[in-house]
């Protein structure tokens, strides 16, 4: 195994295949892909610091609006 396949086996991350050309295609799968590992909300989450009371607050604020949806949508049902 050459050096140069030894640094690819170990380096992470997303990488999309420009085919034919098309960057466009490209970076729209790129995109989809970060949006689905959620890297730019955590980059988002970490920018600034976060007390561990901020932290618990907003979890706690976001999980009363996730139980609130979904009782509007079992609501909705009936």
């Amino acid at each position: 195994m050459s050096r140069h396949n030894k640094k690819e086996s170990i380096m992470q991350g997303l990488y999309v295949e420009v085919r034919n050309n098309d960057v466009n295609k490209a970076l729209r799968k790129f995109k989809k892909k970060v949006a689905e590992d959620g890297i730019l909300q955590d980059l988002r989450k970490r920018e600034y610091f976060e007390s561990k009371g901020t932290k618990r607050r907003l979890e706690k604020q976001a999980a009363i609006r996730r139980f609130k949806k979904k009782r509007l949508k079992e609501q909705d049902n009936w």
